[in-house]
């Protein structure tokens, strides 16, 4: 019997939408990955890198651009992190976008030697990078992470025992210390002191982690349901839509909404909260967009849903079930959802 084949999956916003072009709508549709296979993937609004067994590649509307020598990539709107052997380097976006990687950089740091698998990026012996200037902070160094994850205002690190430390903007409760003020340094999330994490993730302005038993942990802004947290705007919308007669989608009772006057509506979630999964899912990975968060359960994805319509539940992804794949790994975009699936 063959051997399962990896594919990725894009769910969302396209990169030619990015680019002014038609899109090609919400649902899924394969990233070409070509004979060496694509192996990671880090996402911004208006372009992608991915990791194939050739190197890393940029890729935008219609472009595609090969950079040698690098091993991973930060990228943002304004610049694109690289870390090589020796060297993390930032250039500006456009030059990236044409390979043209000539020149001084915006920013550079030299790395000493290491471990052959140092920590992925945005970590760095000494602290971590940021994908906008000044490009580099330090860790204070009672911090010892094995992983970071930067939301749009602020940060969150995994340490060497699973503890997770949260700093930077909090006015939307995206620190989970209990308030909405911000943090110049980071301080240990205590609602979760004494349950190691396995897993950490920064959206826009929410947070998300995992748990070693595989327990999901989200908090922060809730706006457009993205901690899976009854959200009123999301409850606002469904009525109007009820009411002008364009909610035609028939719900099934476990899908069914109260009233907008009997909810318990979540707006900012400070402290983290505990997700109660369908049927006790154990949760593997977790990643989180500017308002979406997605999971891989370790028996399928919860992902993109083949419409446009936003969701405060977790759901199934049901293209996946039905086509019988298998996801591996999810990574979020700012608007996208990517997913590694093995297929049959």
């Amino acid at each position: 019997m063959a051997a399962p084949r990896r594919a990725w999956l894009v769910f969302g916003f396209s990169i030619e939408e990015a680019a002014g072009e038609p899109g090609p709508g919400p649902g899924p549709r394969r990233l070409e990955s070509g004979p060496e296979g694509i192996s990671r993937v880090w996402p911004a609004w208006s372009y992608v890198v991915v990791e194939t067994g050739a190197g890393l590649e940029v890729r935008s509307a219609g472009l595609r651009r090969r950079l040698p020598g690098w091993a991973e990539a930060l990228p943002s709107e304004t610049h694109l992190v690289l870390r090589g052997a020796a060297e993390a380097q930032a250039w500006p976006r456009a030059a990236a976008l044409r390979g043209a990687l000539r020149g001084a950089p915006a920013w550079s740091r030299a790395l000493p030697p290491g471990p052959r698998r140092p920590p992925p990026l945005p970590l760095l012996p000494g602290g971590f990078a940021t994908p906008r200037p000044p490009f580099f902070a330090a860790l204070p160094g009672g911090v010892r992470a094995r992983g970071l994850a930067l939301g749009h205002e602020h940060a969150l690190a995994l340490g060497a025992a699973g503890e997770t430390y949260a700093w930077g903007g909090g006015r939307h409760g995206q620190l989970g210390h209990g308030s909405l003020e911000s943090e110049l340094q980071p301080r240990l999330v205590e609602a979760l002191a004494g349950m190691p994490m396995q897993a950490v993730a920064a959206g826009g302005w929410h947070s998300a982690s995992v748990s070693e038993a595989g327990d999901l942990y989200v908090w922060g802004w809730n706006e457009s349901g993205q901690l899976a947290l009854p959200s009123k705007a999301l409850a606002e919308e469904r009525a109007q839509d009820e009411d002008t007669g364009a909610g035609d989608t028939e719900l099934t009772p476990c899908q069914e909404q109260p009233a907008a006057e009997d909810s318990a509506f979540i707006s900012i979630q400070a402290f983290p909260a505990l997700l109660d999964l369908p049927q006790d899912l154990e949760v593997s990975k977790v990643s989180c967009g500017s308002r979406h968060t997605a999971i891989v359960t370790r028996k399928y994805g919860q992902l993109g849903h083949g419409d446009n319509v936003s969701s405060d539940q977790p759901r199934r992804v049901e293209y996946l079930v039905a086509e019988g794949l298998r996801a591996e790994e999810v990574v979020c975009g700012p608007w996208t959802t990517y997913v590694c699936v093995l297929e049959p």
